[in-house]
């Protein structure tokens, strides 16, 4: 088969693994064709990395004119994630959008408008936790019904440790201007992703959210939500850079019993009699239904981000399922835009679809730059 010819679109931390996996082989379907950076110290490391005769562009725009290119990876800071999947499309180049998909919702519409008007290329986001067995499995046993209809879902994601000195880089991160968010858009949109990719999307968010508690930055680094689903379910998802060692437990309730993952383990403990059956039948006062415990066997490999950019090779040249639709991209974030809407509310509710226009308004305010689509 022949190979991608892919180029990566912003050539940092995240830019350059790609760039490095697939010369080293981690993705055979891949051709690592350019590079594009406005920065002349990072195509510098291109040229170090690939060989004096690599092509690098200084603009994107170079690099889309340059035809060297089938397909593009966007590793750019988050704001500039839609506007340049928008040229790439425009210029009919399939895409993957590094995440979060973008800063704000609306944004992330326009970007999803564009890929609607082109059906020949395609379209993802690089959600590379999707390829995680783990999920997979857990994802695998709430749609098959082995665990009833889901009544509460816990998830402690609390060990994105981050010191200060990692702040005090400096740059666009931690900062409204340049990366739109903290803990929730930086570390967060993978989590997020995989939420309501296994349980589904919450009808409604309240938020606690405190900004620079532990770290002297002025976006979100402890945020504590609640949500409720449209099956009358409930859930909690509690983030923060602050916690050491921290925790990464996620616990998912339902009718059949309870699905507990942490570490590198899944536990279900499984009801001999569904809850609501149990409950209704049962007349000896203080006992419970009956509980079978058991640790689900996991079978096959995380493959990360090579696992993403060979799926989205193979969606190309053999039009394989894509692991992570560009058009889900916007699901996490809208979850994560209401998390912040709530807390700029005082801490109401807030329901799902979140109101972009809204949200936007108010990021707007915490902005010192103008920001737009």
């Amino acid at each position: 088969m022949e190979k991608v010819k892919i180029g990566i679109i912003g050539f940092g931390k995240m830019g350059s693994q790609h760039g490095g996996s697939i010369r080293k082989g981690q993705v055979p379907e891949a051709e690592l064709a350019a590079v594009a950076d406005i920065d002349p110290q990072r195509l510098k490391k291109a040229k170090e990395m690939f060989g004096e005769d690599f092509p690098v562009y200084d603009t994107m725009e170079a690099l889309l004119e340059s035809k060297t290119c089938e397909a593009v990876i966007i590793a750019t800071p988050h704001y500039h994630h839609p506007s340049m999947a928008i040229k790439a499309m425009e210029a009919g180049l399939h895409v993957l959008v590094e995440k979060p998909a973008g800063v704000y919702t609306r944004q992330v519409e326009a970007m999803d408008q564009v890929a609607k008007a082109h059906p020949e290329l395609v379209y993802c986001v690089d959600f590379n936790q999707r390829t995680n067995p783990m999920y997979q499995k857990l994802k695998e046993l709430i749609e098959s019904g082995e665990l009833g209809k889901i009544k509460r879902v816990i998830w402690i994601i609390t060990d994105w440790y981050r010191s200060q000195s990692y702040y005090d880089q400096g740059g666009w991160r931690a900062t409204w201007d340049g990366e739109g968010g903290g803990v929730l858009l930086n570390q967060n949109p993978h989590n997020l992703d995989l939420w309501q990719w296994m349980c589904g999307m919450p009808k409604r968010v309240k938020a606690n959210v405190y900004y620079g508690k532990h770290r002297n930055i002025e976006v979100e680094d402890d945020v504590t939500v609640l949500t409720e689903y449209e099956n009358g379910a409930t859930g909690c998802y509690i983030t923060t850079v602050g916690d050491a060692p921290g925790t990464n437990r996620l616990e998912v309730d339902g009718e059949q019993g309870k699905i507990v993952l942490e570490g590198d383990k899944m536990i279900f403990s499984r009801l001999r009699v569904a809850e609501p059956e149990f409950n209704a039948g049962y007349q000896g006062g203080l006992g419970k239904p009956e509980v079978w415990e058991c640790e689900i066997p996991i079978k096959g490999k995380y493959t990360s981000h090579p696992g993403i950019l060979t799926n989205f090779c193979n969606a190309i040249r053999k039009g394989e399922r894509r692991i992570a639709p560009g058009e889900e991209g916007i699901l996490g974030l809208s979850i994560s835009n209401a998390i912040h809407l709530s807390s700029w509310l005082g801490g109401a509710w807030v329901d799902l679809p979140v109101d972009g226009d809204l949200f936007l308004e108010k990021l707007k305010e915490r902005c010192k730059n103008e920001i737009s689509l």
